[in-house]
């Protein structure tokens, strides 16, 4: 009898996840809080894993990326080094250290949603998670920011002769530099947390992001009574662990994680593109009663734009790699 409780006892032991190393609290990156749907997505992420892992698990959400000191750009570097254990990244920040991302931000690749999915749940989504991976981060999900649109204080924008001149805030990768300066613009680097004092003061005229960010920012209370939907580039997010972190974990609960992720992902997509559509355009009427002036261009105006950015399109396929970008010109074109 003695020997059998023995057994059964190693055997449960086994079964059961060794939560000994387990931290009390895990440190969750995230730029925005849960006034926009990447916060939200945060908290969930947070919420289904406690649930899933049966309180194995605790996360903590650190919004506006305060566990680098709000600096963007330096967030991946973090996960890698331990500073964050999880994020919820955006492909624009990470994109000076691992390159391959900059395939979401090339100029008017990707026209709408179903573009974005082609390329994240398709073969270039699986490429890179395996070029994360190598850079010892462990990739479970996808996410998305949404398609980033153009504003500004000054006036409408159809061309990029109407951009000439003008001061646009932009995240901290070389790629749009390059982009904005091709149209004419002047193009001027500043963190989120930075933008909206830098709006409110005029010293920057106008910025690009989703319209999520649009309206829960309220930027038409700094100055930002000119809206153009290009729809030039898309932001998806990346759900990701820190590879030690990810080893430290049991089976079981590494796939608890991952399907958290998955799920909070879905869930953040949907919101993400809620009210953008002309199924539903609701968000952009909301913006538009609050007093903005919002321009569509047409397929002729639009082509302006792509033809303006062109040599930036060519110039970065390749540093990307030029199959990586032969494989999503492909998926998109199906």
């Amino acid at each position: 009898m003695l020997r059998q409780l023995t057994v059964l006892t190693a055997a449960l032991a086994l079964a059961l996840p060794a939560c000994a190393d387990y931290k009390a609290e895990y440190k969750l990156s995230t730029v925005l809080g849960n006034a926009f749907p990447w916060g939200q997505a945060g908290e969930r992420w947070v919420e289904l894993v406690k649930e899933k892992t049966q309180g194995r698990i605790n996360m903590k959400m650190y919004p506006g990326t305060s566990l680098v000191g709000g600096d963007q750009t330096r967030e991946f570097t973090a996960i890698r080094q331990g500073v964050i254990d999880l994020a919820i990244g955006s492909s624009i920040n990470w994109s000076p250290q691992v390159k391959e991302l900059n395939i979401f931000s090339m100029p008017f690749l990707m026209p709408d949603g179903k573009a974005l999915d082609a390329l994240t749940q398709g073969e270039v989504g699986k490429e890179i998670f395996k070029v994360i991976e190598a850079r010892e981060v462990v990739p479970l999900a996808w996410g998305e920011n949404g398609s980033r649109e153009l504003s500004n204080s000054k006036r409408p924008i159809r061309s990029p002769a109407d951009m000439k001149g003008l001061k646009f805030r932009v995240v901290g990768s070389p790629l749009f530099l390059d982009t904005f300066s091709a149209l004419g613009a002047n193009p001027t680097q500043m963190s989120w947390a930075d933008a909206q004092p830098a709006l409110a003061s005029g010293a920057v005229d106008g910025q690009e992001n989703p319209l999520s960010i649009f309206n829960a920012a309220k930027l038409h209370t700094v100055g930002q009574k000119h809206l153009t939907l290009w729809h030039y580039v898309a932001d998806p997010l990346i759900f990701v662990v820190n590879k030690d972190v990810w080893a430290s974990w049991s089976a079981a609960d590494k796939e608890a994680v991952r399907q958290a992720a998955i799920q909070a992902g879905k869930e953040n997509v949907e919101k993400a593109r809620k009210g953008v559509s002309a199924a539903d355009p609701s968000l952009i009427r909301q913006i538009e009663a609050n007093g903005v002036a919002v321009v569509v261009p047409t397929a002729e105006e639009r082509a302006a734009f792509v033809a303006a950015t062109r040599p930036v399109y060519e110039k970065w396929a390749k540093t990307i790699g030029a199959d990586l970008v032969k494989k999503a010109e492909a998926a998109v074109g199906k």
